[in-house]
Order: structure tokens, then sequence, then C-alpha cells
């Protein structure tokens, strides 16, 4: 429980954060473009929204998530634009009020979830440590979209270590989402966090190994930013060629974000 009450924290501090951006914003800079290919401000607003909900129907009524994506048919491999395309249409005070209410009934929901139940979701099923902590990263990422399009820089926190964490998982997934075998060998990750400290994962004597800052580790993960942007080290070709495939996002894989498009 102190696990999840701590990533809870995180979360709530991902969206604060991303909330001092938006909530001064007028009703028009709403409409901004993101880099996200025909994404608004409000659609990444109304994304984060709606997943916070979907969520919470996964964690508070799991026949009822399921029903729903049996339902909706071939239509939940639109599940996310065409949610994000009708949110993107509500006021945005309504919109914004809709995210901070739905975060909040997420975090009590997944503090009401008996210990050592899973919760159905889109990919294998979650606990809530790992529900959370994906809507950390997602809260991030999207705040990304949102940071750059308004032309702002956000200082790096402790919280990044969720997202890092997510990235080295997720290694496998990179792969068999593209239709080819993941290497056998374990990598090795080292991190340096925004406080110098070092977040490592792996074996110490990998040959495959990853070094490089953690806000550009987390930023090639979520794929907002081109591995040629960044200051990340690959030893090893595998290492070197995950760089290039790497999401820490379920789903198929990215296009991610042109070389030098923020530089």
């Amino acid at each position: 429980m102190a696990d999840l009450e701590a990533l809870l924290d995180d979360f709530a501090g991902e969206c604060a954060d991303l909330e001092q951006l938006v909530a001064p914003l007028p009703p028009g800079e709403w409409t901004r473009a993101t880099p996200a290919s025909g994404w608004t401000i409000a659609h990444q607003i109304g994304h984060l929204a709606w997943t916070d909900e979907i969520a919470t129907i996964a964690a508070t009524d799991a026949d009822g998530f399921t029903r729903m994506v049996v339902e909706a048919g071939p239509k939940v491999l639109t599940f996310v634009d065409d949610a994000a395309e009708e949110a993107a249409r509500t006021p945005a005070p309504a919109l914004l009020r809709r995210w901070r209410e739905g975060r909040v009934t997420l975090a009590d929901a997944l503090l009401a979830v008996p210990a050592g139940v899973k919760l159905p979701w889109f990919g294998p099923p979650m606990s809530p440590a790992s529900m959370v902590t994906a809507r950390v990263m997602e809260t991030w990422a999207h705040g990304q979209d949102v940071a750059d399009a308004l032309g702002a820089q956000r200082e790096p926190t402790a919280r990044l270590r969720n997202i890092a964490h997510i990235g080295v998982r997720t290694r496998n997934f990179a792969y068999t989402v593209r239709g080819t075998t993941p290497p056998a060998e374990e990598f090795r990750v080292e991190l340096t966090a925004p406080d110098g400290d070092i977040w490592a994962w792996g074996p110490a004597d990998a040959a495959q190994r990853i070094s490089g800052p953690a806000q550009d580790f987390c930023l090639l993960v979520t794929q907002r930013r081109h591995r040629d942007d960044l200051a990340l080290e690959a030893i090893g070709p595998d290492a070197a060629d995950w760089l290039t495939i790497a999401q820490a996002f379920a789903g198929p894989a990215g296009t991610g974000r042109a070389a030098g498009q923020f530089v």
C-alpha cells in the first residue's frame, strides 16, 4: 500500500506540473497544435482525461470493462483517437474540470482494489501499481507534447524513475510489436538522475549497455525525441539497435519525432 501511495503521489505531482502549463491558457490557446500529428493541446488533455476514466472502469468494474472492449469490436483500434477528438470539442474549462476530477477518482479507485487483484486492460492485466506507473508515464509524455507546443522547458524530477523503469521493462515489447525476436541477452541500463544519482537495471557485467541522462532516456522510450538528438551512449550492437525502436507505450510501433525537430 505504501508503494502504491507513493506512486499516486508521483501521479498527482505529474498532473499538477502539466496543469500549471494548461490552466492559465485562454480557451483559444487550447487549439494550438502539438507535435503529435492532428492533436491540439485539447486533444492531449482530453486523451489523458479519457484514459484515466477508462482505467477507473477497469479498477471498479472489470466485467464492465471487458464487455466494453468486446462490444467495441474493430472500433477498439480507434478508441484513443476517437476519444481524443470528441474530448477536444469540449469547452476548455469543462475539459480541465473533467481531467481534474477524473484523476482524483482514479486514485481513489486504485487504492480500493483488493491486494493481489489485477485489472483488465487493452494489453495484459495490470496491478494497481503498474496501472498508476503507466499513468505517470503517459501524463509525462503527453505533457511533453504540450510543453513543446508552448515552447516551455520542464525541470526533470525524480518521478522520471517511473518512466525509465517502464522503458526498461518494455524492451522486449518493442521487438515483438515489430514482429522480430528480442535479444536473449539482458542489457545493463545506467541513467543519471536529476540529482546526480545513478539508476541502474540489469546485470552489472552485461556486454550490451545503455547510459546517459535519465531525462534523455525517458524522452527516447516515449518517442518524444529522436535518438540522434539525445546524449545516450550505447555499447554493443543490440543495445544500439534497441535505441532506434524503444517504446514504453502499448500499441503499434510509434513514428516518433524527426531528428533535429527540437534542436
